[in-house]
């Protein structure tokens, strides 16, 4: 346990697996303070109140961030700046989406499920890589959906260029959109492990932090909120026949059971050193072959500096 209070971020933090990994957290160590990073302020301020009642640490608090919109993640970076928190340890990128009922588009003008799964947490960890301590970690939430050979359900993901992923070409027909929006998620869960063994790489060479990324599936988590835009029958599946399954299957979780396995990516000092690795639960695996194309990485990265418009003085690494 640490003997000095730190700062951790959470995106997404005011329910599901977010909320659950705040909770463990701030259950962990009173030393943790904890913002949830979220879109939705009135959601995050009820969570703030449970969560302090339910672990009895006063150090949790709410800021507004909305991930699909660029102009709000830097607004986030200029409010946090000005606060007098404890030094920023830990960022969780856990927030994400899933669409299957029609495109949607950021504020700015990109696919959501891109925007806010990758390209707005990848603008934000960018911009908090000077304001985290040496030795800090950033985690980055995927999913097993990324790996065509773990049979997941989900559409395998297809990786062609990133400019395409953020501005679409537009659907045809609807039967196809339900695939298509799950196509883009899994595609999303790619580019959360591109960009996090790309930037655990540049923080090595181009920085002498030791600040650590990793990556984690959570596994599948029947009754959480990523169904929001599913049809009546698949929501009712999802909410309350699938989480039977939690029972029999492997990596079918609850969300307590996957909300504990990413706080202990915080907090587990035997991972001080571990950098660049993927984790199913607690445990360390390999993640599919598609996520070590890294070229892939690079490409990623390039185009996301160019749409985040990320600026030198707004990182510490090399744009």
């Amino acid at each position: 346990m640490s003997s000095q209070k730190q700062t951790v971020i959470i995106t997404g933090g005011n329910s599901g697996l977010g909320y659950e990994c705040a909770k463990q957290i701030a259950k962990y160590d009173n030393n943790f303070y904890i913002i949830l990073a979220c879109r939705n302020a009135a959601k995050a301020q009820q969570a703030v109140s449970s969560l302090i009642q339910e672990t009895k640490n006063n150090n949790i608090t709410s800021m507004e961030l909305d991930l699909s919109s660029l102009e709000s993640v830097r607004n986030f970076i200029g409010n946090l700046s000005e606060m007098d928190y404890p030094p920023l340890y830990a960022l969780v990128c856990n927030a994400g989406v899933q669409f299957i009922d029609d495109t949607h588009y950021t504020k700015d003008g990109f696919e959501i499920t891109f925007g806010v799964n990758h390209l707005g947490h990848f603008l934000l960890a960018n911009m908090l890589l000077e304001q985290i301590t040496p030795g800090g970690r950033i985690v980055i939430v995927s999913s097993g959906t990324h790996d065509p050979l773990k049979k997941t359900g989900m559409p395998e993901p297809i990786f062609v260029n990133p400019q395409q992923l953020a501005v679409p070409e537009p659907t045809g027909t609807n039967e196809a959109i339900s695939l298509i929006g799950r196509r883009r998620y899994t595609t999303s869960k790619l580019c959360n492990l591109y960009f996090t063994y790309e930037l655990a790489r540049r923080i090595k060479q181009q920085t002498d932090k030791k600040i650590t990324v990793n990556a984690f599936d959570p596994g599948m988590m029947p009754g959480t909120g990523l169904a929001q835009s599913y049809t009546p029958v698949m929501k009712f599946v999802w909410n309350y026949v699938l989480p039977v399954l939690t029972l029999f299957y492997p990596n079918v979780n609850t969300v307590r059971q996957s909300g504990s396995a990413l706080a202990n990516l915080v907090t587990d000092s035997k991972l001080d050193q571990t950098t660049a690795k993927y984790f199913e639960g607690k445990k360390q695996i390999k993640s599919s072959e598609l996520s070590y194309n890294n070229e892939n990485w690079s490409s990623l990265w390039k185009a996301s500096v160019e749409m985040s418009k990320l600026t030198q003085a707004e990182t510490i690494l090399k744009v």
